[in-house]
């Protein structure tokens, strides 16, 4: 029931349900910290001083005056308009009791005219910073890597990885926490460290890969009556009023050394950017520093509201200050479905359901050059299995399981670790109809798995 079969699409990589594959991820550009392109030459001494002079005026425009602030743990960094305070010898105060922006005037070609501009830039954001904090989380885990060696060969091994997490719920029997897929796609071994750094096991309610977005689900019994009182749920905020310009807050579990706080300003708006699977994704753009181990973290406005998740970062030698968030906006409908799920319990292997079929990839690649939309292809129904009861036809797409997005035959196998033979579940398949992919949706009782498999 599991072995490898052909197929007809060449770019498809060949499996069965429970076959390894490539580890997914982000480009090579993702999630690396950047590599310093090395110092420019020298110019001569003509015209030395000039450019001297011009390049102090430019990075004045660009970065602004820096000023640091010291906490517990964590170093903040703020900026300001280069000589507009000092022009107004006035002090910015904390972003809870702001004074009102000084203006910068300036004088047009009427001498009668002037336009006035007010611009305003928090300095210390220790305040909002503490108030925020205790909604963040680490995360820790150890993951099951699967690549390829040099004999072109599937091996997996295990190795730790680190993230971050934004409390954005609580129920009656657990704490729950937004985060990136990526964090804790192919976690055995997963655990939460609050802001008193106290480490709690949690679970995956339910992954999204399409969006990179997951739930992870902490049991409040397991949780001391002590780091209760000292955390929270984050209060969301609404990413579709952020302009370009404005000032942000980053939080994370920067390098998996704990948390800590970036500053920096939206850049740009709809970045469309794809990954290493050929999947694209929009995002908040932000010059805030995010590094590996800031994925899942709280991007923030002034007023402490989450209005991105973290996510990646361009890391080259050519390219510096590029960070990226999900906006908050267009995570919220798909978080709140994945709150919603059965928080992930691995069954048995001998108690695990099967679908009965034989399937492949349809990568990014194959979608595009074949019109095919991206999932996991049937190419076989096992007679007497579980889909030979149901609606699925051989040639149809799998895009989700229930309800969750899968992309690739590993996401689907790992799915089913969850869930044992006899329960229900609903696919969510692309079947070709009349030239044309038609989705809709197709309940299967999971079969029982059979010694031979």
């Amino acid at each position: 029931m599991y072995e490898n079969g052909m197929n007809n699409f060449e770019h498809m990589e060949q499996g069965n349900l429970n076959g390894n594959g490539n580890g997914g991820g982000m480009n090579n550009n993702l999630y690396r910290p950047g590599v310093p392109s090395g110092e420019p030459p020298k110019p001569g001494k003509k015209g030395k001083m000039a450019k001297k002079v011009a390049g102090i005026t430019a990075a004045a425009v660009l970065f602004g005056t820096v000023s640091g602030g010291v906490m517990t743990g964590v170093s903040l960094i703020g900026s300001r308009v280069t000589g507009l305070y000092a022009a107004n010898n006035t002090q910015s105060a904390p972003a809870e009791t702001q004074a009102p922006a000084p203006a910068l005037t300036t004088a047009n070609n009427n001498s009668d005219q002037t336009a006035a501009t007010p611009v305003s830039s928090v300095n210390d954001v220790s305040g909002i910073v503490e108030n925020a904090m205790p909604s963040v989380v680490a995360i820790n885990d150890t993951m099951t890597v699967q690549q390829r060696d040099f004999f072109g060969m599937p091996q997996t091994f295990e190795a730790k990885s680190s993230g971050s997490g934004i409390i954005v719920a609580k129920s009656d029997s657990e704490l729950l926490i937004a985060t990136n897929n990526h964090v804790v796609e192919g976690a055995s071994d997963l655990k939460v460290t609050f802001v008193d750094n106290k480490d709690v096991s949690a679970a995956v309610k339910g992954t999204d890969s399409a969006t990179d977005l997951a739930i992870v689900a902490v049991q409040l019994s397991d949780i001391p009556a002590d780091t209760m009182s000292k955390i929270k749920v984050a209060t969301m905020g609404d990413s579709d009023q952020i302009k370009v310009g404005q000032q942000v807050i980053a939080i994370g579990n920067a390098l998996g050394y704990g948390q800590s706080v970036t500053v920096g300003y939206v850049s740009a708006l709809d970045r469309e950017i794809e990954d290493e699977k050929g999947i694209s994704r929009t995002f908040i753009q932000t010059d805030a520093a995010i590094n590996p181990g800031n994925s899942g973290g709280a991007l923030l406005d002034l007023n402490g509201n989450v209005i991105g998740i973290n996510a990646a970062k361009t890391a080259s030698t050519e390219v510096e200050g590029m960070g990226f968030a999900i906006p908050i906006s267009k995570a919220q409908d798909i978080l709140n479905t994945l709150m919603t799920k059965k928080t992930r319990v691995a069954v048995s292997e001998d108690a695990q359901g099967t679908l009965g079929i034989r399937v492949t990839n349809v990568d990014p690649a194959t979608s595009k050059e074949l019109g095919m939309p991206v999932g996991v292809y049937v190419y076989q129904i096992m007679e007497n299995g579980a889909a030979a009861n149901s609606e699925l036809k051989e040639k149809d797409i799998i895009t989700k399981f229930d309800g969750q997005s899968v992309t690739s035959m590993e996401e689907l196998t790992r799915m089913l670790t969850y869930y044992e033979s006899g329960s229900t579940v609903t696919l969510t398949v692309q079947s070709l109809v009349n030239g044309t992919y038609v989705e809709h949706e197709v309940p299967i009782t999971l079969g029982q798995r059979q010694s031979a498999e």
